[in-house]
């Protein structure tokens, strides 16, 4: 027992896992940047609750970026993917324009010109889950199968120390220099990712005899049609390997609409708390300084034992078993807010809430990545993976979009206990799911 779990560890020194991790910190940089940290500028700077909330929906492309992920994977950029390989040019590229958009974003001012806050949130965002798109089917594609569950680990503990750079190392930069100073620190930071994917190997794509054979009908479709050929039948043949086949490769999973569910309403209540988190504490009389060092810096902490315990807990548990375990414990974890806005400005309070909330969501985040890894075709890992993350985002973007509207209309506690709640229906379906996936696997072949 013991020495598995020691392997378990071990597996996180292996070169291609610590790739991983610094690959997972370039992701989560800029999502505390038109998240929390900007809920905590726009909070600062005396914005109402209701247009912090409606912030939320300049995440809205993390919700959407599955709609321009086939051409993040199968289009190649003129010169530079002869360079560099289709994904690491593709990362390069969008990581320069990332850095710009981030400087653009930190030299505006919230109050006299929150339309160009906005738009330049958007753009960030916009180009946070562009990156996404490359960053995760380059992680998928370079590990090995047994390496996927440490390398959602990885990825998950180096997403977080971006969110404590991002998030505890802005406020406190901020405090001190100011706003602008904090996002040009944040952009400079960005710039570790695309020193990995310079320095890291282009990986090789790996395709299965029914994806070989999916691709061929079509081109066998096409060559029965004289009247597409030409520049016609190019179009067509990229649009349908490039768009058509992932999807239609996905819909022929077990109740994979079930699924689609699942993965929309698992994160919801945490994205829900997530948004009023800040303005919670603000609300309580904590200092930036304050909400920094306990919330990010002593959450930090927790949210990594969550992560190394998640990590090695899927492969004793399974993924099935470990998701409905974490997401239990993940809705639970969300009581710890209500305890916060009833004991006001009490540090240890804060600290209870934190240690909470960010244990249990590390756990969760570890399983569920492991889960959305184990669902892609390798020959579609970037249009996949898209759809299934994009899925993840709806309940940070849309859904939380409405928490600002919600806290105002039911008070602190009940908004907190709406968000304990509100992630049931998706832990519900579950057991439904392994039961339906254990009659297939079942059926003799």
């Amino acid at each position: 027992m013991t020495s598995s779990w020691v392997s378990g560890f071990k597996a996180y020194a292996e070169r291609r896992v610590v790739m991983v991790l610094l690959l997972g910190f370039a992701s989560g940089l800029p999502l505390a940047l038109t998240f929390s940290t900007l809920s905590a500028w726009l909070a600062a700077e005396g914005i109402s609750r209701k247009a912090i909330g409606l912030f939320a929906l300049v995440g809205t492309p993390y919700a959407l970026k599955f709609l321009w992920s086939p051409l993040i994977d199968r289009l190649p950029l003129p010169g530079l993917t002869r360079l560099l390989g289709r994904r690491r040019s593709w990362g390069v590229l969008i990581q320069a324009l990332l850095i710009a958009a981030i400087l653009g974003l930190g030299s505006t001012d919230p109050v006299r010109e929150i339309g160009l806050t906005a738009a330049l949130a958007l753009a960030v965002a916009f180009l946070s889950a562009s990156q996404d798109i490359v960053l995760d089917a380059y992680r998928v594609e370079i590990l090995d199968d047994d390496q996927q569950g440490p390398g959602a680990g990885a990825v998950q503990a180096g997403y977080r120390l971006a969110m404590l750079a991002s998030g505890a190392g802005a406020m406190l930069c901020a405090q001190s220099f100011g706003w602008f100073a904090a996002y040009g620190l944040m952009a400079a930071l960005l710039g570790l990712g695309m020193v990995v994917l310079l320095l890291g190997p282009e990986p090789q794509v790996k395709v299965s005899a029914a994806t070989q054979e999916r691709e061929r009908r079509a081109a066998d479709y096409l060559a029965a049609r004289p009247h597409l050929g030409g520049m016609r039948a190019k179009v067509v043949a990229w649009l349908y390997g490039a768009v058509v086949c992932p999807f239609a490769d996905f819909m022929t999973r077990p109740v994979w609409w079930a699924v689609l569910l699942f993965i929309i309403g698992y994160k919801m209540g945490e994205a829900m708390a997530g948004a009023m988190a800040n303005p919670l504490y603000i609300k309580m009389g904590f200092s930036l300084a304050e909400i920094a060092y306990v919330s990010k810096i002593f959450g930090f902490g927790a949210t990594m034992i969550g992560i190394l315990a998640g990590g090695a807990l899927v492969t004793r548990l399974g993924v099935m078993r470990a998701l409905l375990l974490f997401g239990v414990l993940q809705s639970l974890g969300n009581l710890a807010y209500v305890w916060q806005a009833v004991a006001g400005h009490d540090l240890w309070a804060l600290a209870l809430c934190v240690a909470a909330e960010n244990l249990t969501a590390g756990m969760a985040a570890s399983a569920l990545v492991t889960y959305l890894s184990g669902l892609c075709n390798q020959a579609y890992t970037a249009t996949q993976y898209a759809l299934l993350s994009s899925l993840t985002a709806l309940g940070r973007t849309v859904f939380a979009s409405t928490s600002g509207w919600l806290a105002d209309a039911l008070g602190w506690v009940d908004f907190f206990l709406l968000t304990t709640v509100v992630t049931l229906p998706a832990l519900l379906i579950l057991p439904w799911i392994m039961k339906q996936q254990g009659r297939v696997a079942s059926k003799p072949c």
